[in-house]
This record gives C-alpha cells, sequence and structure tokens, in this order.
C-alpha cells in the first residue's frame, strides 16, 4: 500500500472523473487524503472521504493565497476570511486527518512595503488561528510555505518554545535547504516530497533527512513527474517519487515505500 499525503482530487480539475481516478488509485492500492484550500474545496475533500470506508481521507483548512483577491492568471483567487467556527465543524468528521493546507506565501507579494507588512501579518494571524484549530482538536497540520521559511520557522519557534508539546505536522513540498530543513526536524516535523524533485536539485536535502521524516506526496493535479505522461497528475504517479527517493538514498523502492507508508499511518492516525 501507498498513501499519497497531499492531493487535491476535490479541486475542479476533477469535477468529470474524481470517482473513477479515485477508483483507480484504490485497485492499485494507492490511498490518499485531499487536501482543502478554502472552505469549498475543504468541504468537497470530506464529502469525498465520507463516501469510502477506507482509503480516501480529507484535510481542512484555508491556504495563504485565498486570503487575497487576485486577478493573475496563475493566481486567481478571491478573498476568504477564517471563520474558526466553520472549519471547526467540519474537522469534526472522523475522515478529517489534518489541518490544512495552510502556512505562509510570500511569491506573490504587495511592492509597496507598507502593504507587504499588512499582508504578511494577515497571513501570520490566520496561521495562528488555525494552528490553535489543530491543537484544539489534536490533529496534525499540513504546512505551506513559499519564500517564506523565516517567519514560519520564527511562529513555530514562538508558540512551541514555552510548551511540552512540539507541533505535529509536515512541511509540504519542501524546497528549502539542509539547514532549514534541520530546523524542521528538530521541532519534530515531517518533510514532504513530491514532484518537484525532478525539477530543483534537492539530492543533498533528501541524502541527508532521515527516512523516519520523509512524506511522500503527488500535490495532484500539479507536478507531475517527467515520467508521468498524463495531462493531469494524479495519486499513482506516487511511484515515480519513491523509485526517485530511492535512487538518491541508495536504498531500495520496496524500503522507501514500507517506511513512508508507515511515516503516514503514524502521522496522520490511519
Amino acid at each position: 500500500m501507498l498513501i499519497d499525503t497531499h492531493s487535491h482530487l476535490n479541486f475542479n480539475a476533477y469535477k468529470n472523473d474524481s470517482e473513477e481516478i479515485i477508483k483507480n488509485c484504490l485497485d492499485d492500492d494507492v490511498w490518499m487524503i485531499n487536501v482543502g484550500s478554502q472552505y469549498s474545496t475543504s468541504c468537497r475533500a470530506v464529502r469525498i472521504a465520507e463516501k469510502y470506508l477506507q482509503g480516501v481521507y480529507a484535510a481542512v483548512g484555508l491556504h495563504p493565497d485565498h486570503l487575497e483577491t487576485k486577478k493573475e492568471i496563475e493566481y486567481k483567487t478571491k478573498e476568504e476570511k477564517f471563520d474558526y467556527k466553520k472549519y471547526r465543524e467540519l474537522a469534526l468528521s472522523e475522515k478529517v486527518k489534518a489541518i490544512g493546507e495552510i502556512g505562509l506565501d510570500y511569491w506573490c507579494q504587495p511592492k509597496n512595503k507598507i502593504k507587504q507588512e499588512l499582508f504578511k501579518e494577515k497571513q501570520k494571524n490566520v496561521l495562528l488561528k488555525q494552528l490553535n484549530l489543530a491543537q484544539k482538536l489534536n490533529l496534525p497540520v499540513i504546512f505551506h510555505c513559499r519564500k517564506a521559511h523565516g517567519d514560519l520557522l520564527e511562529i513555530l519557534k514562538s508558540k512551541f518554545q514555552n510548551s511540552n508539546v512540539k507541533p505535529k505536522g509536515v512541511v509540504h513540498c519542501f524546497t528549502g535547504n539542509w539547514e532549514v530543513a534541520q530546523r524542521y526536524l528538530e521541532m519534530g516535523l515531517y518533510l514532504g516530497f513530491n514532484g518537484i524533485i525532478f525539477k530543483l536539485n534537492l539530492d543533498k536535502v533528501i541524502k541527508k533527512i532521515p527516512l523516519e521524516r520523509i512524506s511522500i506526496e503527488t500535490d495532484c493535479p500539479y507536478l507531475s513527474p517527467p515520467a508521468y505522461q498524463k495531462q493531469r497528475n494524479d495519486p499513482l504517479s506516487l511511484k515515480y517519487i519513491i523509485q526517485k527517493i530511492a535512487e538518491i538514498k541508495n536504498l531500495s523502492y520496496k524500503k522507501i515505500a514500507e517506511t513512508t507508508t508507515e511515516n503516514a499511518k503514524k502521522l496522520f492516525n490511519i
């Protein structure tokens, strides 16, 4: 069995054939966690998961990109305010295994310095509210972090430094260097890898990270591995991620597959 710890079959890219794709995945013993990025996709992730006895799960959360209205072609979003009560009610489903994806994204920010600071503060405030929700419900967190590792690390350090409790979760689609990776690992977090490892040279980081702290994912419909020649990515491409990590770490495919599956079960209580 393999577990895709970060998929988006709840997105519009699959609105016509998500059930067919899920069936193909389950037939091939590939399980998945569909991750929300706003309230609508979080609801959809839960609805999809509740149709299945096992193998399909959900995460709910408000992605930082959805805190602002953006009209760029790649980032068309409508502003959403975080509603703690609504997300809490959604997260009470037995099929919800995490709060996410949540975090910080500084990739597309205002040029004006004052607006930049307001932009960042808004993201930080909403992140803290969702971290509190995760703590209240004893759920792990799926972190999204783009061009913002320094601030995310600082927030986590400040929130947990005077507590015996460590943050529980995974930094998904990790693209940082080894120094950044070490700091997350010291906090007890997992690091997630997907098809981005075919585009960026993360070999040094992957070699050094203990296998027991690696989470594998597809982030489908995005980041399809080059060898997976489909218009959209999906959880069945997970085998290419595993094979690449096996080559980098000089371990067998079986070892990577078995250990990362156990990692996913442990982290997300599956």
